[in-house]
């Protein structure tokens, strides 16, 4: 198994950084050192150099009211000790403004990200008429981001549509570069379109059995959705890392897919992660399917290959001889292969790998979320089911968000820019203040983190709420708290 380090890095002090990048609009700060990585973690000193992007929007409110709160918690936890050195950069319509039009991600942006390797931002319009189709896209394949977490947990208080959302306490870990995001399409009617249809139709369609005699539309508009074992395999090994630091109760990991129609891309992805699962980490690691083969045989030790193969397999007794003899060979495999190390209940303390198909899933994590802790996931299954579950805990206003590769990390809100409200101090600071938890924990510095979510919980228990949570409590809270009141109520209940 590959060794492992904890999700808070690993903590060395790095000496002091010249400004040696060239700017062409920024001034990095004077003070602070630079966050490198190793192994893919990050290695933190104690006064890091972090770029900030404000966001468009209410980012102009939220923004100040997050960098009060995380300089506050670091300040409670650890004194002079450490200490975070904001870098502004910009992004958005605010980078228009200082490098002109259609300058929504300039240069300077991302030099800046890649030299400090730790970034947070608000949220980011979507470029209208020109420039980037998505900069939170293109952030994420400039960088190769390519695991989306979205923890959602419940802060009691907090209203919700739910009956029971305290249930809920999941970690959706959403593969980012790839599927149909990735953004390979043709507009139907191109030349191109027209090419790779007419090609389809008549070379690859025909050339494949299983496909019979379908048949694409001459006016379709065309995407791909590549799905690779690399890319599949490196979310899962980020997923299973994580589950490795959580109590035992919530050590699970279940993939999330359509395989059982898109075989070779979604399926893929399942069987990638279970191979992953029982090859890296197979001393920490069990199937859903392995132990149910070894708790049949803790249940009569004597059990035969075939009657453990007909208790794991529904219809084992309408199968095929040779579907029947492949059933047994995977029992007889499993138990040749980790019962020393596995059974007897040993498996009970191993991280439980399942899987589960994406519209199932959708409705169990409202029907019985509290059986549920890591969803590893493909691009757009992931973006519908963090949304979801964020819901069921009170709303993307309440949901961080964080991008992670290997050699960068950028924290961000996970809602719009809700241009309506910029400037008034109202909206809620929530996803930027929790995407800020996130990044203090990232970093290793987790004290700082409890006393934030601490504040957070102490804060709507006592019902010290922005509008959008104030006007849906009953009774309903009048009047609600300003978006800098309620970051100050934050702060105010680290150590209520």
């Amino acid at each position: 198994m590959r060794s492992l380090t904890y999700f808070g890095s690993l903590i060395k002090e790095q000496p002091l950084i010249n400004d040696h990048c060239m700017y062409e609009k920024l001034t990095a700060p004077t003070t602070g050192s630079k966050i490198t990585f190793e192994d893919g973690n990050p290695i933190v000193p104690n006064d890091p150099i972090i770029p900030f992007i404000r966001g468009d929007g209410t980012g102009i409110d939220i923004w100040p009211a997050t960098k009060k709160v995380i300089d506050a918690a670091v300040k409670t936890a650890y004194g002079d000790s450490k200490k975070i050195n904001w870098f502004k950069v910009y992004a958005g319509d605010e980078a228009c403004d200082q490098y002109g039009t259609y300058q929504y991600l300039p240069e300077d942006t991302l030099t800046a990200i890649k030299e400090y390797g730790i970034a947070i931002k608000g949220p980011l319009t979507t470029p209208v008429g020109g420039g980037i189709r998505s900069l939170n896209v293109a952030l994420r394949q400039i960088f190769e981001l390519y695991a989306c977490v979205r923890p959602c947990r419940y802060y009691p208080g907090t209203p919700s549509p739910h009956k029971s959302p305290e249930k809920l306490n999941v970690i959706v870990y959403r593969e980012n570069t790839e599927d149909i995001y990735l953004g390979i399409e043709w507009t139907e009617g191109t030349e191109i379109a027209q090419k790779l249809i007419n090609y389809l139709n008549n070379e690859l369609i025909p050339a494949t059995a299983e496909h019979g005699k379908k048949q694409i539309r001459i006016d379709s508009g065309i995407g791909v959705k590549p799905i690779s074992k690399t890319g599949s395999q490196r979310l899962v090994r980020r997923a299973i890392e994580h589950a490795l630091r959580l109590p035992k109760a919530k050590q699970m990991v279940t993939l999330v897919h359509k395989g059982n129609i898109m075989k070779y891309t979604e399926g893929a992805f399942r069987d990638w992660g279970y191979e992953l699962a029982t090859s890296e980490f197979r001393d920490v690691c069990v199937t859903e399917r392995e132990s149910w083969i070894l708790s049949n045989k803790e249940g009569k030790a004597d059990i035969s290959i075939e009657d453990n193969a007909r208790k794991v397999e529904p219809g084992y007794d309408s199968l095929t001889p040779e579907k029947k003899q492949e059933i047994c060979d995977e029992v007889k495999g499993v138990i040749d292969a980790i019962w020393d190390s596995h059974g007897d209940g040993k498996w009970k303390e191993k991280i439980m790998v399942n899987d589960r198909i994406a519209d199932s899933i959708f409705q169990q994590i409202q029907t019985r979320p509290d059986e549920y802790s890591i969803l590893a996931t493909m691009n757009l299954n992931g973006d519908y089911l963090s949304d979801a579950a964020a819901a069921v805990v009170g709303g993307l206003g309440m949901g961080p968000g964080a991008n992670i590769g290997d050699t960068c990390a950028i924290f961000e809100a996970t809602h719009g820019t809700a241009p309506k409200h910029a400037g008034l101090d109202r909206i809620n600071p929530g996803s930027v203040i929790l995407s800020g938890v996130m990044m203090l924990e990232y970093m290793g510095w987790q004290e700082a983190a409890d006393l934030i979510k601490k504040g957070i919980g102490n804060a709507i228990a006592n019902r010290q709420v922005t509008y959008d949570l104030a006007r849906l409590m009953e009774p309903k809270v009048d009047p609600p708290l300003k978006c800098s009141e309620f970051a100050q109520a934050i702060i105010d209940y680290f150590n209520d």
